[in-house]
């Protein structure tokens, strides 16, 4: 193993606002507590969270780097104490707290996973924050089951590609929604049942006519808005409904009759400011469901487009625009 050094490159948030406000700096490495690994970082996933700091929408939580970045791959370089699960030059993939952008970053060691074999560093990468989420969300906070209809908004998002798969993958029937004909098409070929175009289409009533007016068991939303109401119109009879974002508005107003004459759930969550045992258990679980479906080629990380590191900016110039699936940045 080379030795760690004392400073790395890492990308930080100078002021708030658009992308050129992330700016390559020289830092101290940071040091691995207890429980926690060290990595030296090949790929950091870029998320929409990264973009809502950038903002100053979304400051890291006391304790956490201010560096961005939730999501790594790459090499364990050094162990802090307590930390056995791992050896040095190990590959893993890692939710962080923060500091993905940069050289080197620390995570706790229940956050991190082996990279399944097949799987590049670059995919690795985008494995973390995508399916974490999804997993918890869909499958453990909603309830998804087999043969069941599931509607997700975003379908060509980090979030939204992860979530087509897996619900096909284990047996459910899904509805997704994009912008654009091409956009549609892309969640079909992914494993959509039904693609709805939300710029010339009602997704409530496409959703009413692919299930027979029943309605869908699930929806994972990342929206928020107007689109909340019409969600809860189109979940069927016990229908969960998991909010994990807002890009609309998180103050809404619902029709509590709706939710009490259909017994509807209305949940959501974050997952950055959850303790490290909860997060560790979630690892776990996408080690056990999700990551065998990776190495056997079932469901794939769809890579959007990489930059090096320095170009920190041009990626969320990127995801700030038109894009499908995963932007990772290199190192």
């Amino acid at each position: 193993m080379t030795a760690v050094p004392e400073t790395m490159t890492a990308i930080a948030i100078v002021g708030k606002g658009g992308p050129e406000v992330l700016q390559p700096q020289t830092v101290p490495v940071p040091q691995p507590g207890r429980g926690q690994v060290l990595i030296k970082v090949e790929a950091a996933g870029v998320n929409r969270p990264d973009v809502m700091q950038r903002l100053g929408l979304y400051p890291a939580p006391k304790g956490h780097s201010e560096i961005p970045g939730l999501e790594v791959s790459g090499t364990i370089a050094a162990l802090g104490p307590d930390a056995s699960r791992f050896a040095l030059g190990d590959k893993v993939m890692a939710l962080v707290n923060g500091g993905g952008y940069a050289e080197y970053c620390v995570a706790d060691e229940g956050s991190c996973l082996p990279v399944p074999a097949g799987l590049s560093m670059v995919e690795a990468a985008g494995v973390p924050e995508g399916f974490f989420t999804v997993w918890h969300n869909v499958f453990e906070r909603g309830g998804l089951k087999p043969g069941q209809w599931f509607l997700v908004h975003g379908g060509t998002s980090g979030i939204g590609v992860a979530a087509i798969q897996l619900a096909a993958a284990l047996g459910a029937n899904v509805i997704a929604t994009a912008g654009s004909p091409e956009k549609c098409k892309t969640c079909l070929e992914l494993g959509a049942k039904r693609a709805v175009d939300y710029k010339t289409e009602d997704f409530v009533e496409a959703v009413k006519a692919e299930t027979g007016g029943r309605g869908v068991d699930v929806i994972l939303d990342m929206v928020g808005g107007d689109y909340v109401e019409r969600n809860i119109r189109s979940l069927a009879d016990d229908g969960r409904l998991v909010n994990i974002a807002y890009q609309q508005g998180s103050k809404v107003t619902i029709d509590m009759m709706r939710i009490m004459l259909k017994r509807l759930t209305v949940t959501g969550s974050t997952l950055r400011i959850r303790p490290a045992e909860v997060k560790a258990a979630i690892a776990r679980a996408v080690e056990e469901k999700v990551t065998p479906l990776l190495a056997d080629k079932k469901i794939k990380v769809v890579i959007d487009a990489t930059f090096p590191l320095r170009e920190a900016a041009a990626a969320h110039a990127r995801i700030d625009a038109a894009h499908v699936g995963k932007i990772v940045l290199t190192v």
